[in-house]
């Protein structure tokens, strides 16, 4: 059997396995320095062909996504590995897998994250950029080439936060290390305090209940857009259909602190995909790719 054959085969086999991929994810760095994306899939939903890969500054990675999936993404950063016993660890966002693949595991707060549940309820995407969990990195979701398939105004919109939040973070949530100046990453006030009413649980597990705290306001004032506690979906889920998505760390341009600290709207426009970077494409299977193995196997069978 030829090369092309090999690597047709190749293809059939993995649409076999993952299905044909109805979005894409189109993941990018444009951070100064390198960030180790994780992948994590939600319960009963499909698994990823990849949990965890390095990206290195204006680097991008493609990633087909199953039909219905629904899981989160996020940066790891500061990360080594150690020479001795090749235990792969990270300052923030570490899964607990000691490699660079998460292998199903989530990322240990606080960590920016991206969460998505595709073909959902009236067959949208529903999508957010979450600091529930605290902050570690800046971050947005741009659709592309979706529609609104309710007609309803205000779908499909990009949301994030474009913010550098480390510097200004609280002093009570501040996450410091050796060797880097103002902090690496800036927790949340459930991770930093434990108690019900910063957690939402216990007595204060409803939306009446628990509200907005100065901490909460902290990440909201700074990222609107962006969820900053566990009820603060009304101005925090988007949804899409039919869309590709691209998900950018360290988006550019990046805002002063102090233009973040006004509260300023994250407008599509403000959100750019840098040319002057010229990207490094790697790409694991685009979905043009994936059509033509479906072909393939239609052919095939």
């Amino acid at each position: 059997m030829g090369q092309s054959q090999n690597s047709l085969f190749l293809i059939i086999i993995l649409v076999l396995v993952y299905g044909v991929s109805s979005t894409t994810f189109t993941v990018v760095n444009q951070c100064s320095y390198t960030v180790w994306p994780g992948l994590l899939s939600g319960a009963g939903t499909a698994p990823l062909p990849t949990t965890g890969f390095s990206l290195n500054p204006t680097e991008t990675r493609v990633i087909p996504i199953p039909a219905a999936w629904s899981g989160r993404i996020w940066a790891r950063t500061l990360c080594t590995q150690d020479a001795a016993t090749g235990k792969f660890t990270c300052v923030t966002g570490d899964c607990g897998s000691s490699a660079v693949e998460c292998s199903g595991s989530g990322a240990a707060p606080p960590a920016t994250l991206a969460e998505f549940t595709l073909n959902g309820a009236g067959g949208l995407d529903f999508y957010d950029v979450s600091l529930v969990d605290g902050y570690n990195i800046p971050m947005t979701i741009v659709p592309q080439g979706g529609g609104d398939a309710s007609g309803v105004a205000g779908n499909c919109t990009v949301t994030g936060c474009v913010a550098e939040l480390n510097g200004p973070c609280p002093a009570q949530l501040k996450v410091a290390t050796t060797g880097a100046e103002g902090g690496v990453a800036c927790k949340s006030a459930c991770e930093a305090f434990g108690t019900p009413e910063y957690c939402c649980s216990g007595a204060f597990g409803t939306p009446d209940t628990c509200k907005p705290s100065e901490y909460s306001l902290f990440f909201k004032n700074a990222c609107p857009r962006a969820y900053s506690y566990a009820y603060d979906d009304g101005t925090s889920t988007f949804t899409c259909a039919g869309a590709d998505y691209l998900i950018t760390f360290c988006p550019s341009p990046n805002p002063s602190v102090k233009s973040a600290k006004k509260g300023g709207e994250l407008e599509p426009e403000a959100v750019t995909y840098s040319s002057a970077s010229s990207p490094t494409i790697s790409t694991v299977f685009s979905s043009g790719v994936l059509a033509v193995a479906f072909w393939a196997v239609q052919r095939v069978w």
